[in-house]
């Protein structure tokens, strides 16, 4: 079961929910997030024994609610037997200590059930040392309710009591932690620049897979590229970027990313945490942005998508907006995803259907980003006919008494080599 940051029952199985509704949120927008919050706390293996919506006018400082309503939850959780709480709005400290006193029962929030799933997900090192880094930042201003038992017992003096000593002690030791896993997540990024560089040495076209949790973005790099990367019906089964080699026509080859879910109320230090990962988004040639056609909030998400791409500084990106899972979209669902997108392309990842229009588009958008040019090679010179087949596209290519005649394309830090042989 899960483990959480602070001082509580080692093992959840029961699970209370609480969302809200304000006046600021659509209709329905609540109902649907606590639906979402449910689907997470089950992929942490936590049974969901109730889920309360509770319309909020305005919030208090001391349980966010009023305390008359803290106290009829309080009881209706106690009656399903559950051990921990959960809301789906975001608790300040405070609120989250004064609901563990009233209760006693755990009580956490959307983002500590986010982090537990990504430290459960996590496996590369890159991952790993970004999760533990949100983790450390969500718990500094938290770590006073761990030693709440100890706060009571007063030192003479000035040295405070065992609690304080204890609480600092622990402070400054949570900081040195974050510190340490800054540096470390440091050398990681200049590892992967290296990485990169080199892939840049022979520029292939890159292109990344974005897109709200569970939409089908690892189904859709497999099939395309072959790859084995995870793809569960689940929330977040997969967080470490993974690339492969798309081959299309004419042998035009394209790097292909597959990036870690987006999800709405994602909490920020994730979103600082992750930029590591999601760096592969920001310096793509394109994006393709999938969406499951299926799911009935589908406008959610990708207005989700599109703020998180804001966030990171590549909303201005080209992107292709992809509907999956058009195998089991009902025309009426097909009919809303045109309205939402109109330019959009509809796929199956699953049964392949509509992956020759997918890499059709790709292809146009290389060749968009790098115009095509006419070459006359010697018959003595195959070994530059070569080159542009490793790293451009060839769109042509004729046997002549003299040489061979190509038309194709290729990077811009590749012209010097091909300038002799460049037909003007």
């Amino acid at each position: 079961m899960a483990e959480f940051l602070t001082d509580k029952p080692a093992k959840l199985e029961r699970a209370f929910l609480v969302g809200v509704q304000t006046d600021k949120m659509a209709d329905g927008e609540g109902a649907e997030l606590l639906l979402e919050l449910k689907e997470l706390v089950e992929n942490l293996r936590i049974s969901v024994s109730r889920t309360e919506l509770v319309n909020l006018r305005r919030p208090t400082p001391a349980f966010l609610l009023g305390s008359g309503k803290a106290e009829e939850l309080v009881a209706l959780a106690k009656a399903d037997g559950a051990d921990v709480i959960v809301f789906d709005e975001a608790l300040t400290p405070a609120q989250q200590r004064n609901w563990e006193e009233l209760s006693g029962l755990a009580v956490i929030d959307r983002q500590e059930v986010i982090l537990e799933i990504f430290s459960d997900r996590a496996h590369t090192r890159e991952a790993t040392l970004q999760v533990a880094l949100a983790r450390m930042e969500y718990s500094l201003p938290r770590l006073t309710r761990a030693w709440t038992h100890l706060s009571r017992q007063r030192g003479k003096g000035s040295m405070g009591g065992e609690g304080e000593t204890q609480l600092e002690n622990d402070r400054r030791t949570v900081r040195d932690r974050i510190a340490h896993l800054k540096e470390e997540l440091k050398k990681v990024v200049q590892q992967r620049d290296v990485q990169r560089r080199k892939r840049q040495r022979v520029p292939i076209p890159t292109c990344a897979i974005v897109g709200y949790t569970n939409a089908g973005k690892s189904t859709l790099l497999n099939t395309l590229t072959g790859a084995q990367v995870l793809a569960a019906d689940k929330l977040f089964a997969t967080l470490d970027p993974t690339t492969r080699q798309l081959v299309l026509r004419g042998n035009q080859k394209l790097l292909v990313t597959d990036t870690v879910g987006f999800i709405r109320r994602l909490p920020h230090g994730l979103v600082e945490a992750f930029k590591a990962t999601l760096e592969e988004v920001i310096v793509a040639d394109f994006l393709v942005h999938v969406l499951d056609v299926t799911n009935p909030n589908v406008d959610h998400h990708h207005a989700t998508t599109l703020s998180v791409l804001g966030e990171l500084g590549a909303v201005d990106k080209t992107i292709v907006t992809v509907f999956n899972k058009s195998d089991a979209a009902t025309p009426e669902m097909i009919a809303r995803a045109r309205r939402l997108v109109p330019d959009a392309l509809f796929v199956s990842a699953l049964t392949r259907a509509g992956l020759d229009t997918l890499e059709a588009r790709c292809l146009e958008l290389i060749a968009e980003a790098h115009s095509a040019t006419e070459l006359m090679v010697p018959h003595g010179r195959y070994d530059v006919i070569a080159r542009l087949h490793a790293v451009g596209h060839v769109q042509s290519e004729e046997q002549l008494d003299d040489g061979v005649r190509l038309r194709g394309r290729y990077p811009p830090t590749q012209a010097a080599f091909f300038a002799p042989f460049v037909v003007t």
